[in-house]
């Protein structure tokens, strides 16, 4: 049996430049910085971990820890008549569902293939299964995190994917449809030994935190930066990023302390990357599918990936990126946060 991997093609557009706006000088390394460097800085370190550790050139592109992105899960998979019906007519007739997709750097949520345009990971896998059982094709277009969620407001996007967490906040205009459980969680570097773990933000004091712009993350982080002060203790520094590549640069070249993120994110960066130490989890977090308040096309996305439960395809497709542990008995309409 061939192998298929959907392919995404990435627009022609501009990438959103990095930003620091909770701060007021540049970073040094933030000159000039675009994502490209970032990420062929980030390839080069890891091929020097590999050269380093002995790996030589007998497979000079050896598998990701945790991950198979060649494995095929999805072509099995055909349209469910029953399941189609959910759909707003509308929908049906045109046979495309518009998507705004925030694309990461590394897997397993979402990355570039070498090809620099063809999307892969879990978020990819999930929407064309779904995509596949409504009897729709994913239009998808890449669009920097932060601008994401308002833009299903203004009928831009239909469908919003990045590892949107499931938050009280973001209730208040989004529905979402859950389909994996992830989370917050900390990483530093292997060589820096001043943080063993992270149970209280009060272990930040006096740090310099990297983030994602528009976060979860970003938005614990500034909420409770008085924390430090209240206790007597210097702040801590929160310092925001569009590119993820950029945050685990920074964390690198020493102008970030500890990097805040997603849990099986921070997981796989330890695993693949060199000198990144996994501290833990700090907070899970249910997280889905995003759409306007009141979207017709929720219960079907719910359906869909219960449906995909029920039939072991979701377990396949958590296990060909390495996030098992972060499966979901059952597929939710915007559920409490988890506290």
């Amino acid at each position: 049996m061939s192998v298929h991997t959907p392919h995404t093609t990435r627009p022609h557009t501009t990438r959103p430049h990095t930003t620091r706006p909770h701060t007021t000088d540049p970073l040094p390394f933030e000159k000039d910085l675009t994502w490209m460097r970032a990420k062929c800085l980030l390839m080069l370190t890891s091929l020097l971990a590999l050269v380093v550790a002995g790996c030589g050139a007998a497979d000079a592109n050896p598998p990701a820890a945790g991950v198979q992105p060649d494995v095929d899960v999805l072509s099995s998979l055909a349209k469910d008549e029953a399941l189609a019906a959910l759909l707003p007519q509308e929908v049906r007739d045109a046979g495309v569902v518009k998507f705004g997709s925030s694309v990461g750097s590394q897997p397993p949520s979402s990355y570039y293939a070498e090809d620099n345009k063809t999307i892969l990971g879990q978020d990819v896998d999930v929407a064309e299964a779904v995509g596949r059982l409504l009897g729709v094709r994913i239009e998808r277009e890449v669009a920097a995190f932060e601008v994401i969620l308002p833009a299903l407001g203004s009928g831009k996007y239909q469908v919003g994917t990045g590892n949107f967490g499931v938050t009280e906040a973001r209730k208040k205009t989004i529905d979402f449809v859950t389909y994996i459980n992830d989370g917050q969680g900390f990483a530093v570097r292997a060589d820096d030994n001043r943080l063993p773990k992270v149970q209280s933000l009060l272990e930040l004091c006096g740090l310099k935190v990297g983030t994602g712009s528009g976060t979860t993350f970003e938005a614990t982080l500034e909420k409770e930066k008085h924390i430090c002060p209240d206790a007597g203790k210097p702040p801590y520094e929160v310092l925001s990023f569009s590119e993820n590549a950029a945050v685990f640069l920074g964390l690198q070249q020493r102008h970030i302390d500890v990097v805040m993120s997603t849990i099986n994110g921070l997981r796989y960066a330890a695993a693949n990357q060199p000198n990144v130490n996994f501290l833990g989890e700090f907070k899970r977090l249910d997280v889905g599918f995003a759409f306007r308040k009141g979207s017709p096309l929720a219960p079907a996305f719910q359906a869909a990936v219960n449906k995909l439960i029920a039939d072991g395809v979701y377990q396949r497709i958590l296990d060909k990126w390495g996030t098992r542990d972060s499966a979901i008995p059952e597929s939710l309409i915007s559920p409490p946060e988890r506290t």
